[in-house]
This record gives structure tokens, C-alpha cells and sequence, in this order.
């Protein structure tokens, strides 16, 4: 009973009577007895609040409450089960999850079940609305993958494997929290563990690790983006610091991130430095970039820098040259073809399952000829993608991994998973473009990890020159084209 032995409020009262009305006039089974206990929930829960304005905001909830409550089926179509209750695993066809040690097997466990239960049933509506689940941050710290491979300082230290087990899960269910994850640990976390000074560690490292600070990578700029080494970002060098003055583009986390580490050249010798620039220095402005198609919880930003001012003591002193973002990168691309292999695993667990579910002429969808032949279409693919980012995993933990190999695998596992999230949606038909049934959400998604960290092109001519030990990364000269147009005429 409520304290004092007061009624139930009434507004209360009818918001319980409501939801499970919706469940029962919804005409489905499936969900009518998950409605019923939810109402005897809200009518314990009703009894807690004694003023007006904790009703209110009881209240407000309990439509998203309600949504839960359907464990992922909709009044409008319930003839299949929506992303807010995840599918399960249906992906390993190969058994390949006995190539992981109990250590990644149980990193791999746990991510999974909080993407399952704490994103999965939220994560659509936030990717309509182009927000970031921020509540989801501090909860990360649950699951020990903190600073990723990171030892000391707070991080969690695990293995090379581990840590794309922890990213893959992430994708499985929503590529943006992949993303983040992957920014901000593999790419701002790891610079400053990598060519930071001791002192620039203890400040920062842990509390990167707990997500107490947030971090993020700005070195593409609006007229440099693969060809980013002639970057154009300057640092002026002041009495006791720095003045960075430029503009970077597409910096993922950048509209929030407390630490910004930032790639500018010098005025002392022409050569790229790193700095760490905190959030609210003057002379700096991030705005969040609008209209994406693809992750679309990401906060990609647009930078400015106007003689923004650093003390000396913010310059990465391990940066020498631009060639040592290739310390970063050489990890930060194995996650990221890790990426799209979770991505495939997560649009493919959906297919299976709407298959199973969804009937017409009389029968599953499932028992279908073309149905079976892109099911297994997909399944090969994922099987071949794990193995590659495996492989370039393990040769990564041996000290044998090349950049040519980190191109190649990422360059082919998005390629043959924007394979899997198209096939995903087909056979979805009309529901594979709405985001409620996760294969839209993905198969947008793989368009940004099909470009973003080198773009396909850029990734196979750098694989391109491993194979052939010629780079062919420039435009042939106007003199060699006359040359070739001359012999072919």
C-alpha cells in the first residue's frame, strides 16, 4: 500500500490500466501476460512517490516502460519480434568461438549480455533522433575493457583478441557504441599511453579508463582526409606553449569529449605534432555535423581553432613526424575490421530469427529456396570474415602484423559485409528498411565503416602495394598520361 495508507493516485491508476489495455486490444498473446506483470509492478512502484512532480516523471516513462514491456513485438505488426528484444547468437556456423581463450570467451560473454539488455531495447531511438545514449557511458565500466589493451593506470590490459571481442559484441548490436568505444580507446586513450609523457598519463589515463573523461582523435580536416599527412592544422609556437590554429572535420565524439587530441604541424620544423586540448579552451569550438545516413549516434564535429592557446606541457612529446600515427592506427584498423564482422553477425542473428517467424503463402519464410540460399550466402561470409580479423589479430599479438595485412583484412571484411547487411535487408522486404528491426540500421551503418579509418580504395592500394611493391596512390602526372594516351592512339 502507499505510505500513510493513501489510494494509488488516480492518474497513476489509469496509466497502469492503459498500458495493459494497449497489450490486450493489440490482439497478440505473445505479450499480453509480459503487460499484465508490468501493471502489477506499476502499481507496487506508485506507491512510492509522494509528490506530485515524481509522478509526473514516473509518468513519463512509462510509454518507453510500455515498449519494453512487449519484449520487442508491436501492436501494428506482431507478427515478428523487433531489435528491443534481441535474437540470439545463430551466427557460428563453424564453431569458431573455440578459437577464443577463456579469457576473450568471457569478455566476449559479458559485453554481450549488456548490449543485449541494457542497449538493444533503447538504441533505435536514439539512432532516429541522432543522440548518443550518454546514460550508457559510466555503466561501461562494468564490464572491465576500461583503456582496452591499456596496461596500468586503471585499464583493463587485456589481450589484442579480447579487446576486438569486446568491439565486435558492441557492433553486433549498435555500430555507433562500437564506434565510440573504439575512438576513445584506441585512438585518444592510446596515443597518450603510447607518446604521452608519465606525467600525461596519470592525468588522464584513469580516468579515461572509467569513462569519468571522454577522448577523441582529430586529425581529418575538411581538405585532407586520405591523403591526411598534408595536413594543414598549424601549432605556432608561443612563450610556454602553443597556438593551434586550423579546422578538422568528421572527429567522432568531438561535440562532448573532454580530452581532444589533436594533430597540427609545427612552425619549428614543418613536421606533425600531437597536442591534448581540453574541453572549453578558449579559442576552440566543436559543432556537432547533422544529416547523416550513417551512425547516426555518433556526434561527429566540426572543429575550429583560433589561436587556441596550450601550455607546453600539452604537447605529445612521443609524436615526432606524421608517421607516427602509424603506432595508433596499426591497432585502432585491426578494431576496426573487426567492426563490420559484428555488424554482419548482428543484422544475420535478425534474418535468421524474422525468417523463422514471419509466414506467407501458408508457410515460414524460412523454408523458402531463395530464403536458404542467403542465409547461407551470409553465413559464409561471417565465417570468413571472423577468420580474417583472427588471423590479423593473432599475427598483431605476435609482433608480425604489417600495415598492408591491417588494409587488406579491412578493406575485405567491409566489402563482404555491406554484402551481409544488403542480403540482411532483402530478406527482411518491407520491414528491413525500418530501423525497428535492426538490418536498416546496420546496413546504413556499414556505409561509415566502409569508409571511415582509410577508405576501401585507400586500404586495397595499400594492400595493392604489399602485392605488387608499387604504390599507386597518386594520379599519374599529366606528362605519363599524354605518354599513354600517345601509345594507345
Amino acid at each position: 500500500m502507499p505510505p500513510n495508507g493513501a489510494q494509488q493516485p488516480l492518474a497513476l491508476r489509469e496509466c497502469s490500466r492503459s498500458i495493459c489495455a494497449g497489450a490486450i486490444n493489440a490482439d497478440s498473446s505473445k505479450y499480453t501476460a509480459s503487460m499484465e506483470a508490468a501493471r502489477d509492478r506499476l502499481a507496487v512502484l506508485a506507491g512510492q512517490f509522494t509528490q506530485e512532480d515524481e509522478r509526473e516523471s514516473f509518468m513519463q516513462r512509462q510509454a518507453t516502460a510500455a515498449a519494453l514491456g512487449s519484449r520487442g513485438f508491436t501492436r501494428a505488426f506482431p507478427q515478428a519480434t523487433t531489435a528491443v528484444e534481441f535474437p540470439k547468437a545463430a551466427h557460428d556456423a563453424l564453431a569458431l568461438d573455440a578459437l577464443l581463450t577463456p579469457e576473450e570467451r568471457d569478455v566476449r560473454k559479458r559485453v554481450r549480455a549488456f548490449m543485449e539488455s541494457e542497449v538493444a531495447p533503447i538504441i533505435t531511438e536514439y539512432w532516429e533522433k541522432a543522440e548518443f545514449p550518454f546514460e550508457l557511458v559510466p555503466k561501461l565500466k562494468q564490464l572491465g575493457i576500461g583503456g582496452g589493451t591499456i596496461k596500468g593506470y586503471g585499464c583493463a590490459g587485456l589481450s589484442i583478441t579480447a579487446a576486438a571481442m569486446a568491439t565486435l559484441e558492441m557492433a553486433r548490436v549498435d555500430a555507433s557504441c562500437g564506434t565510440f568505444y573504439l575512438v576513445h580507446t584506441f585512438l585518444a586513450m592510446l596515443t597518450i599511453a603510447l607518446m604521452g609523457t608519465e606525467d600525461q598519463k596519470k592525468e588522464l589515463l584513469p580516468g579515461m579508463a572509467k569513462n569519468d573523461l571522454v577522448g577523441c582523435w582529430a586529425l581529418t580536416e575538411p581538405s585532407h582526409g586520405s591523403d591526411a599527412s598534408a595536413l594543414t592544422c598549424t601549432a605556432t609556437k608561443v612563450t610556454g606553449g602553443w597556438l593551434i590554429d586550423g579546422q578538422k572535420r568528421w572527429i567522432g565524439n568531438g561535440t562532448w569529449a573532454d580530452v581532444v587530441v589533436v594533430w597540427a604541424r609545427s612552425s619549428v620544423d614543418n613536421k606533425v605534432n600531437a597536442f591534448i586540448i581540453r574541453k572549453g579552451t578558449p579559442g576552440f569550438t566543436a559543432t556537432k555535423i547533422d544529416n547523416k545516413i550513417a551512425l547516426r549516434c555518433v556526434q561527429n564535429a566540426d572543429m575550429v581553432f583560433e589561436r587556441c592557446f596550450v601550455p607546453d606541457s600539452a604537447k605529445l612529446p612521443g609524436v615526432e613526424a606524421f608517421k607516427d600515427t602509424n603506432k595508433v592506427l596499426a591497432l585502432s584498423r585491426i578494431m576496426v575490421s573487426w567492426l563490420p564482422v559484428g555488424m554482419a553477425m548482428g543484422a544475420y542473428d535478425m534474418a535468421a530469427r524474422y525468417l523463422s517467424e514471419r509466414s506467407q503463402f501458408g508457410t515460414p519464410l524460412a523454408s523458402f529456396q531463395l530464403m536458404q540460399e542467403k542465409l547461407a550466402r551470409m553465413l559464409g561470409n561471417i565465417q570468413a570474415m571472423f577468420l580474417m580479423g583472427w588471423r590479423l589479430t593473432k599475427l598483431a599479438e605476435a609482433g608480425q602484423m604489417s600495415h598492408e595485412q591491417a588494409s587488406l583484412v579491412k578493406a575485405w571484411n567491409t566489402l563482404r559485409g555491406r554484402e551481409v547487411v544488403a542480403l540482411a535487408r532483402e530478406v527482411l522486404g518491407g520491414n528491413g528498411v525500418q530501423a525497428d528491426f535492426h538490418v536498416a540500421k546496420q546496413f546504413c551503418d556499414m556505409e561509415a565503416i566502409y569508409t571511415y579509418e582509410g577508405t576501401y580504395e585507400v586500404n586495397v592500394l595499400v594492400a595493392g602495394r604489399g602485392a605488387t611493391g608499387i604504390a599507386a596512390f597518386k594520379a599519374t602526372s599529366k606528362a605519363n598520361q599524354r605518354k599513354q594516351h600517345d601509345v594507345q592512339a
